[in-house]
């Protein structure tokens, strides 16, 4: 194993093919790692090590198919059937001593919300691009979502049943982020897969998140054991480190029609499908947050989201969403320890923590809003429960006082 210290731009990456004789001289698909030319100058970057195999090849700009027995799709993909260290064409490479991956993206104009921050959705989709592309660099991506070559010969795909995210604060526009990725077990069938995202400049994590997926047989729409010759393609991958501390986790409660915020009649539309033919989760997401007034959204931001996943969602379902506040709402009473003997304000009793000095902003962004979610699949003698959620909001910086006195 040879270790190479070198500088990544983050610029496209031409590759060149070589005259000379060697074994690899008339295939342009085998380019050696030396020959990677950069566009741009790399001296604002930091150094990065990697370890890479003296044997390096990557996927070529303009791959050439030797094989026309190939699709038509399976020629524009060009899916690597080997494992590959570095993709130029995603700015992502394999690290962890071979089996992790980061990727390098920016934040574009048409990911941000009128702050001009990344949203959350835009977060989740970023996690699901780079766990795919993770396989993709494998060499184990079949022609499923996310699926191996073994899970196709056995019509398995992967599911999600939770996923947990960490916001500690959201990426801006134009701001160029890292994410690093890598799996390991869950139990005897199940496959855990981390994240972590940061900045490139600081080197801030900005989120974490972890998730636990399973195996669904595609036909048949039932959970599957995991078959023996697909964990020996994936366990060799497995990492024993985690982005999030495993604690007990915290039960989401059901909730029902009484619930203080819900939305009805929600329809999946075409463009909510993945290549599995369900919901996508980001979707999920997005029907959990509607049920929120605008108003919450002004002054608060989301920091954390749970989700359990309990059954797929289809293009012919009805969706509900529905939402319950965990402590009583107001603009006060935002969960903090109240001492009432102390003095009311303009009819709202005061916590402690703002009659003894610390201030009123203090006394608010310490203490965090929690709201738990459900969406159901309302049919026509009963509803069967989609995903539960449970969401975690700090307080905005407030520019004005709330009360004048």
């Amino acid at each position: 194993m040879a270790v190479f210290t070198y500088r990544i731009a983050m610029l496209p990456i031409r590759c060149s093919s070589s005259n000379s004789t060697n074994s690899h001289s008339h295939d342009p698909n085998q380019q050696n790692l030396h020959k990677i030319k950069i566009n741009g100058s790399a001296s604002a970057m930091m150094p990065l090590k990697v370890d890479l195999p003296s044997s390096l090849t990557i996927t070529s700009v303009a791959p050439v198919v030797e094989n026309l027995s190939l699709t038509k799709e399976q020629t524009r993909q060009n899916i690597p059937t080997k494992k590959q260290y570095i993709d130029p064409h995603r700015q992502g490479l394999i690290v962890e001593e071979g089996v992790g991956y980061r990727q390098t993206v920016v934040i574009r104009s048409y990911e941000v919300g009128p702050d001009k921050t990344a949203t959350l959705e835009i977060i989740l989709c970023l996690l699901q691009e780079t766990a795919l592309n993770h396989v993709w660099l494998s060499g184990l991506l079949s022609n499923g979502f996310g699926a191996t070559h073994g899970m196709v010969r056995n019509n398995l795909i992967w599911v999600v049943s939770k996923l947990q995210v960490q916001v500690d604060q959201y990426p801006i526009w134009g701001e160029v982020v890292e994410i690093d990725t890598w799996v390991g077990a869950s139990g005897k069938n199940g496959m855990r897969r981390d994240w972590l995202v940061r900045s490139q400049a600081t080197g801030q994590v900005f989120a974490r998140a972890t998730s636990t997926w399973v195996m669904m047989n595609e036909k048949t729409r039932r959970l599957s054991k995991m078959p023996e010759e697909v964990r020996a393609e994936i366990a060799p991958w497995f990492i024993e480190k985690q982005a999030i501390k495993e604690e007990v986790p915290e039960k989401i409660a059901k909730l029902d029609d009484k619930a203080r915020y819900v939305v009805t009649n929600l329809k999946p539309k075409r463009s909510d499908l993945d290549m599995n033919q369900h919901v996508n989760n980001v979707k999920y997401v997005r029907w959990m947050l509607e049920t929120l007034p605008d108003q919450f959204f002004e002054n608060h931001q989301l920091s954390g989201i749970t989700l359990e996943y309990k059954r797929e969602c289809g293009s012919s379902d009805i969706v509900e969403s529905l939402c319950e506040p965990d402590e009583e709402e107001g603009i006060i009473n935002t969960g903090l320890k109240q001492n009432n003997d102390k003095s009311l304000f303009n009819g709202f009793s005061l916590p402690s923590e703002i009659m003894e000095g610390n201030g009123f902003l203090s006394s608010l962004e310490k203490t965090p809003l929690k709201y738990t979610h459900l969406l159901v699949a309302k049919g026509k003698t009963q509803s069967e429960e989609i995903v539960r959620g449970k969401t975690i909001w700090k307080k905005k910086l407030l520019t004005t006082m709330p009360f004048s006195p």
